[in-house]
């Protein structure tokens, strides 16, 4: 049973783990770990139970297709809407977390949820600063020279500015043709 204090069983025997696997249980002598002293599960905890109460599930929330069963308690502060999380779900349903195709999809996630969000701060008074918030005045400042050098990821940082300001230069391109067709209909 998960998510209790017992340690699980093993599914093999120490017997066919080190027959197995060379080197097996080098560890299991407490002689050898400096950490058993600390490792006492006959001390009182002050938990009232031996499984947690579970959280409701109020909506559906994202499963790993690995995982039995929820974790007794999860957040709920961020759930899925919109777009993304349609895009998240369908990762979750579909694929296994060892599976590449799981995780781009769950980046691609965040990328329509983050250009969500700018949509949504153009449509204030108050839009994102992507000058101030993206740290390219800091870049200036702080050794832009020097920082880079070493780095292993030197080879895309010529594409940095066109990530970081391209999705900018596109919104404010569709909103200059924006008005310039509203201007031409009145």
């Amino acid at each position: 049973m998960p998510y209790t204090a017992d340690k699980p069983p093993l599914p093999e025997t120490p017997e066919q783990l080190r027959a197995r696997i060379p080197g097996w249980g080098a560890d299991l002598d407490p002689a050898d770990r400096p950490q058993v002293p600390r490792e006492r599960f006959d001390l009182p905890t002050g938990a009232h139970w031996d499984f947690p109460d579970r959280q409701p599930e109020t909506y559906p929330r994202e499963r790993s297709i690995e995982h039995e069963m929820l974790t007794p308690v999860f957040g709920t502060a961020q759930p899925p809407h919109g777009l993304a999380g349609r895009i998240r779900r369908y990762s979750y349903e579909r694929f296994s977390e060892g599976r590449a195709a799981h995780w781009l999809l769950l980046m691609a996630a965040d990328r329509v949820d983050a250009a969500g969000a700018h949509l949504r701060s153009m449509a204030t008074l108050r839009p994102d600063n992507p000058i101030t918030e993206t740290g390219v005045l800091s870049e200036l400042h702080r050794h832009p020279v020097a920082s880079r050098r070493g780095r292993v990821d030197v080879r895309h940082q010529v594409l940095d500015p066109l990530i970081v300001g391209g999705p900018w230069i596109v919104g404010a391109a569709v909103a200059l043709m924006t008005v310039r067709a509203l201007r031409r209909r009145g």
